[in-house]
């Protein structure tokens, strides 16, 4: 019996079979084909820049996790200071503010708080000792390390520090400090328990988010903000202006979805799971991004470190924890047509992301893919900070459908600060063509510049200029075997958004 085929099947046909074929070898199933894609940034893992509304209805919201403090004495005149940068006592004895001087908090509620000091032991009273000096010494915060904060309703800046055992942190002299003030204030100079407060640094991710929003309110916010924030229609409209995928950091908490650990809320499965609907419908490729590993892989708010401390791949636990969040992501998409790719981790840093460490789950996350999936791609992404742009090399070269993953801003370094907009471009033309060679072989892993962005330090700048910024990247990048990624869809900030860059003209795909 003879079998006839439409021409459009045919073709079909030969696209699979060359897919096939060709992926047994880790190249491009179709050497024309390239990812085009965008960042659905600021929606399963929050970032409180991309969309600063988000945290509008915090109670006490200057106070989240990760914020830093620093505390001059109103009497003293000086910094407290965490001695040593912690494991003995707190003193008032320093004239500037540094890592030693400056405090993160651990928020219990919209009142109490912990300290964390600069080698991660919390403030507290020293119970060995009299009961009232000032400590840096407990490792695990307890209730003798919860304090609150209580500001000068007419000066914010002012601040008393009440101390678990009810009185305030007072500076008696400049090297001993006591919680044993008790009484009102005036808020005057002439109060040891005043101190001049400084926030030298604030973090909102989606601990700080969750965190501060407390359980209650917590889980309302956020499936508001996922069942709002990206809809069936961005889909629609990335498919229509030339994209063919999007790349959607996700946080290694959706693998206990619907109840993970707090603070995190459930409800991001839910919402990846209609974006494989909405790819499905509208053609659309997906890149499963782990933005957020467990203990943080880079101390950034968007991976969701609490306090900018970064302590993923330090055990062998918490690599296999990792790793669990893989094979549950992927084995519960792998029969999905969307279904691209399963990036393994996004932008670990080092040196606190070892090499060594990076290797090791790098590839138990790959055979965790392929327990599941013999067709999507696997991408690791290099390292940020001192690095080899080819360290991965001796790993994914020997490992089918692999890929590497790096970003290229000009943005971050002091080296764009006074760069005209002819010297951007020109940047892109020259050093990033150049970085992007030195990682694209014959034989290796696929190339991905996995973010970019059409956006600069350049000042008073023409949308022409910035046009033609963008275009230079769109030529350099798109000779990325695999592809690129811009970050991301939506942002306040205008040229962060693709979708404003494409509806105002700016960028054409």
């Amino acid at each position: 019996m003879a079998i006839l085929f439409s021409t459009k099947q045919l073709f079909s046909i030969c696209i699979i079979l060359s897919f096939m074929l060709s992926f047994s070898y880790g190249r491009s199933p179709n050497p024309a084909f390239r990812i085009k894609a965008v960042n659905l940034g600021g929606w399963l893992v929050t970032e409180g820049w991309i969309k600063p509304s988000l945290f509008d209805g915090i109670p006490n919201k200057d106070f989240l996790d990760g914020t830093q403090l620093q505390f001059k004495s109103v009497t003293v005149g000086k910094y407290l200071c965490a001695e040593n940068g912690g494991g003995t006592i707190v003193v008032a004895n320093r004239t500037s503010a540094s890592g030693w001087e400056t405090f993160k908090l651990w928020r219990i509620n919209e009142t109490n708080f912990h300290f964390r000091v600069f080698n991660k032991q919390f403030i507290g009273l020293d119970t060995n000792g009299n009961g009232i000096d000032i400590v840096a010494e407990s490792n695990t915060p307890r209730s003798s390390e919860t304090f609150e904060i209580v500001r000068n309703s007419n000066d914010l800046s002012r601040v008393r520090i009440k101390a678990p055992n009810g009185f305030f942190l007072q500076a008696k002299t400049e090297e001993l400090v006591t919680a044993d003030y008790e009484g009102a204030t005036s808020w005057g100079d002439d109060d040891p328990s005043v101190f001049e407060m400084t926030i030298a640094g604030r973090m909102q991710g989606e601990f700080q988010v969750t965190n501060g929003y407390g359980p209650q309110k917590a889980p309302q916010v956020m499936r508001k903000h996922w069942s709002t924030y990206i809809v069936e229609d961005d889909f629609k409209f990335i498919a229509g202006n030339g994209l063919n995928a999007v790349r959607i950091p996700v946080g290694w908490w959706m693998a206990s979805d619907p109840t993970p650990p707090a603070p995190y809320v459930g409800g991001s499965l839910r919402a990846l799971d209609n974006a494989f609907t909405w790819a499905g419908k509208y053609g659309l490729k997906i890149i499963i991004d782990l933005h957020a590993a467990p203990g943080s892989q880079n101390g950034f708010e968007h991976s969701s470190s609490r306090d900018g401390s970064q302590e993923w791949g330090l055990t062998d636990d918490n690599i296999q924890q990792t790793v669990a969040v893989i094979d549950f992501l992927t084995a519960r998409y792998a029969r999905s047509p969307s279904l691209y790719a399963v990036e393994l981790i996004n932008e670990p840093l080092s040196p606190g992301a070892s090499l060594k460490s990076a290797n090791k789950y790098y590839k138990a996350g790959y055979d965790a893919v392929r327990k599941h999936s013999s067709t999507a791609y696997v991408v690791m992404s290099n390292r940020l900070g001192p690095m080899d742009p080819r360290e991965l090399f001796p790993l994914a070269s020997g490992l089918r459908g692999s890929v590497i993953d790096v970003h290229y801003y000009n943005l971050f370094s002091d080296i764009f600060n006074s760069m005209t907009v002819q010297q951007n471009i020109d940047f892109v033309y020259t050093n990033r063509s150049a970085q992007l060679n030195q990682i694209t072989t014959s034989n290796g892993p696929l190339t991905f510049v996995g973010e970019w962005v059409a956006e600069w330090q350049v000042s008073g700048a023409s949308k022409e200029d910035l046009q033609r910024f963008a275009k230079a990247q769109l030529e350099v990048y798109g000779r990325a075997t695999f592809g690129w990624a811009y970050w991301t869809l939506k942002n306040v900030n205008n040229h962060w958004s693709l979708e404003w860059m494409i509806k105002n003209g700016y960028i054409k795909l």
